[in-house]
């Protein structure tokens, strides 16, 4: 579930914008063999594979304006995001049925996904981190970013989701405030 707590406002200034993506529902895809059961099951799902090692990618919801988005994370997970409820729990139920293979656990109200935009973003990403914090097009990269471990990944030209637990939401916002002072 979601949580309750009023969420962290973003950060906003010439050539960055960060914003919470205050509708993403995330959930961790585990599995005990990528390539096993799961797979096919998710393939069914989701009308193709399970993103490779590094790698994001976004499904299409079929008539839907919506859009599922995979994120590798490990051997044996992958992040799951999407802002359609319903779409989501397909996926749960769908996963259930395979459950000996593995499972979808719900983590929207421990992940949060930040969007970041603008021509800053590579800037304040190698302040906060480095350049293997910085994903090309269609990866997704665990760093350190501000100290933080975080999931950081890019499914569109020109944005990077960065995810991290939501407990260090305040924390990671101060540091991107605190180093956006140094782009006024």
């Amino acid at each position: 579930m979601a949580s309750t707590e009023r969420p962290i406002p973003g950060v906003e200034i010439a050539g960055l914008s960060v914003e919470l993506e205050r509708k993403l529902r995330i959930g961790s895809l585990r599995y005990f063999d990528a390539r096993g059961p799961m797979e096919a099951a998710l393939r069914e799902l989701l009308g193709g594979a399970l993103p490779q090692p590094l790698k994001a990618r976004r499904y299409p919801l079929g008539d839907s304006p919506g859009e599922l988005i995979l994120a590798w994370r490990s051997p044996t997970e992958t992040l799951l995001m999407t802002a359609d409820s319903r779409a989501f729990a397909a996926i749960a139920s769908g996963v259930a049925r395979a459950a000996a293979a593995g499972c979808l656990v719900e983590q929207t109200g421990g992940l949060w996904a930040w969007r970041i935009t603008g021509a800053r973003t590579q800037d304040l990403l190698l302040r906060l981190g480095s350049v293997a914090s910085i994903p090309g097009l269609g990866e997704a990269r665990t760093s350190r970013v501000a100290e933080l471990p975080a999931l950081v990944l890019c499914v569109r030209e020109g944005q990077i989701l960065l995810v991290v637990e939501r407990v260090y939401s305040e924390h990671l916002l101060g540091w991107i405030r605190e180093t956006a002072t140094d782009f006024a």
